[in-house]
């Protein structure tokens, strides 16, 4: 392969694979959002959830249709309409005047994010040569890494803006509409996304099932160079038409007694990546952060390590997961993830709040603080039983307004505990069942079932994730962090046993020998 054949197709990858960025920004600005819109819309907690988890339900819809939409209509452009979602998304968003607003303006974006997700690395497998096919696709899954880290940034830096006294910041009213720019600002990488669209290629392998040989034939030529280009479409073509005279896969099939034992492995999976919280840190980061008391800006600042720990560790497993096993890096991260939220479960449950004449002093001057004196020198073992005191004293409405400058005055505990709880969970996570269970579904499946397979397992997986997504406010509120933290860790523990007990190691293994292994 010629270098200006290999630089071509990393282009075009890169490309192409800036949906993953979007994908990972788009899922994770709502984590800066949350704290705003609560009391801005007067938000219960499911209805807090319903925000942060409804882009994932559309995206749960889009990834069952984008596949066979983009046989019909051609992955680029579907592409481009995913790029088209995310911005008026974004607009929308930035621009919403009520709740359910949006929640709708959110929904859309979910389509374009799952479209990308299912559509970006399909696009990449089919035009890069199989030498650097693995590296190119990988571009997919850094890139949502990376967004995820930007989002984290970009929250951050937005609200340093608002506190800002630069003309320039004042006049963008950075203070005033934080959490409209921090979801406005994705327009500008979706335009970005949109335009360089432009000069990527459509699919060869779509353009030959559509009989656009010659067009396929250029597109591979400046890919792979003129004689493999040749054999690629002629391969394709063949492919094409074996898979045409092949008895098309149904769901019911993959019930098949036969292959109960990797259907049972690869639903375990699915729910196990989800149910151990992830998309929780991910989506909430600063409002836990703002739980250990803190206060706003630390909780914004240390949101970005999470980014970077989930960037670091993921580039880590890319690099590891070849040369020491699957099953391997499952039992360490599923350890680390145990131990991680017992870890912030010991934290937060040692915490006790207190106010002290002092403390209450230094409150805001727009808290009443004479309401307050009746809970002096109170000591609070449980932060629900505190916030339920104080919403008491000074009313529901004065209490949300100033929550975190309350807290952080009232809480004592170990805030170093809990970022090392974070942090390790999320790196634990990253190096193991974060990309291990794709690499896993597409090696434990038949051939005969395995795209039926994958879309339903990672269907359930979607579905697990927008629950969490979902009921996670109204589980701090109701049980609390330390209890809910806690729950997560016993599923990691549960989840470590299975995979010691029942996952097999795929690493070096043909796709045919695993199937004589786990299909009976």
């Amino acid at each position: 392969m010629k270098e200006n054949n290999r630089g071509y197709v990393v282009l075009i990858s890169l490309i192409v694979a800036l949906g993953g960025f979007l994908m990972g920004f788009d899922a994770s600005v709502i984590s800066g959002v949350v704290k705003f819109i609560e009391p801005e819309f007067d938000l219960t907690k499911i209805e807090l959830g319903w925000a942060v988890s409804s882009l994932t339900l559309t995206a749960t819809l889009a990834m069952m249709i984008a596949g066979p939409l983009s046989d019909k209509f051609g992955r680029k452009r579907l592409l481009s309409f995913a790029a088209v979602l995310y911005a008026i998304s974004a607009i929308a968003s930035a621009l919403a005047p009520t709740f359910i607003f949006l929640v709708i303006a959110r929904m859309i974006g979910g389509f374009g994010v799952g479209a990308s997700l299912i559509i970006a690395p399909m696009y990449i497998a089919e035009i890069a040569p199989p030498k650097i096919r693995g590296t190119m696709v990988s571009f997919n899954q850094l890139n949502i890494v990376i967004g995820i880290s930007a989002a984290f940034f970009t929250n951050y830096l937005i609200l340093k803006l608002g506190q800002s006294e630069a003309e320039w910041a004042q006049a963008f009213k950075f203070d005033h509409y934080n959490w409209r720019w921090m979801l406005g600002l994705e327009m500008f990488p979706a335009l970005i996304y949109f335009f360089s669209l432009v000069i990527v290629p459509r699919s060869p392998r779509w353009l030959v099932m559509k009989g656009y040989y010659e067009e396929a034939l250029k597109t591979m030529q400046k890919a792979s160079g003129e004689t493999a280009a040749l054999n690629d479409i002629k391969a394709i073509k063949e492919s094409i038409q074996e898979d045409s005279n092949k008895k098309k896969s149904s769901l019911k099939d993959i019930f098949n007694p036969a292959l109960r034992t990797v259907l049972i492995i690869g639903l375990v999976l699915a729910v196990l990546q989800q149910i151990t919280g992830i998309n929780s840190v991910f989506f909430y980061a600063p409002m836990i952060f703002e739980q250990s008391g803190i206060g706003t800006n630390a909780a914004f600042s240390q949101a970005i390590y999470v980014g970077l720990a989930n960037l670091v560790f993921t580039i880590l497993a890319m690099f590891l997961i070849d040369k020491v096993g699957r099953k391997l890096l499952l039992i360490v991260g599923m350890f680390g993830i145990a131990i991680s939220m017992f870890l912030l479960s010991y934290g937060f449950g040692s915490a006790t709040y207190t106010l002290t004449e002092k403390s209450i002093s230094e409150l805001p001057a727009a808290v009443d603080k004479q309401k307050l004196e009746s809970l002096q020198n109170a000591t609070f073992t449980y932060v629900s039983g505190f916030k339920s005191a104080v919403a008491d004293a000074l009313g529901e409405d004065d209490f949300m307004a100033h929550e975190v400058e309350i807290l952080k005055s009232a809480t004592a505990l170990n805030a170093n505990l809990i970022l090392l709880g974070i942090l390790a969970f999320v790196a634990s996570f990253a190096v193991s069942i974060g990309p291990v269970m794709w690499v896993l579904f597409s090696e434990l499946f038949p051939n005969t079932i395995r795209a039926v397979a994958i879309s339903f397992v990672g269907f359930v997986n979607s579905v697990v994730s927008f629950l969490v997504q979902l009921v996670f406010p109204w589980e701090l509120e109701t049980i609390g962090n330390s209890m809910t933290f806690l729950i997560y860790g016993l599923f990691a523990a549960a989840g470590l046993l299975f995979v010691l007990t029942k996952v097999p190691e795929t690493k070096g293994k043909s796709l045919e020998e695993l199937e004589k292994i786990l299909v009976k």
